[in-house]
């Protein structure tokens, strides 16, 4: 019996209509995402703005790779979490002048519970490093990610 092996490269399909100046409406699969500014920046405050939406992804990323690493290595979280606060320097979007590193920093507080020690966690640590892409894509750019990890025990 012949194993099937997975693709390795994917092609992903987004379409973004522009709805006004400010919101996007973004299709891909069956999935339908607004992207839209605040109503401060003349937005509709229908979803959150591009630049928060990256932020989202990788707290999206960092669950999901960070769940599956646990996973591979025994451990299950209990009430895990991830809080994001990132620095952002708005003078690009502005249009004050170029900024080569919009964010700076993000600070990742991970929190949850699980039945871990501390060798294992640091492996998990390190595996998220190495298999999230949003968070390589974001320090490649030259965005310092700090992460704090407050797992407890059950």
């Amino acid at each position: 019996m012949a194993t099937v092996k997975p693709k390795t490269v994917v092609q992903y399909n987004l379409t973004g209509n522009s709805i006004s100046h400010a919101r996007t409406d973004v299709e891909t699969r069956d999935v339908d995402v607004t992207i839209d500014e605040p109503l401060a920046r003349g937005g509709t405050n229908m979803g959150l703005s591009p630049t928060e939406s990256l932020i989202a992804s990788l707290i999206g990323c960092t669950n999901v790779i960070g769940q599956r690493v646990a996973e591979a290595n025994g451990v299950h979280f209990q009430d895990f979490g991830i809080v994001a606060l990132a620095d952002f320097d708005r003078r690009g979007v502005m249009m004050q002048e170029e900024i080569d590193i919009p964010f700076p920093r993000i600070v990742l507080t991970i929190s949850g519970k699980a039945d871990v020690d501390e060798a294992t966690l640091e492996k998990i640590k390190t595996d998220l490093g190495k298999f999230c892409p949003i968070a390589k894509v974001i320090r490649g750019s030259g965005t310092v990610i700090e992460e704090i990890w407050n797992i407890s025990k059950p």
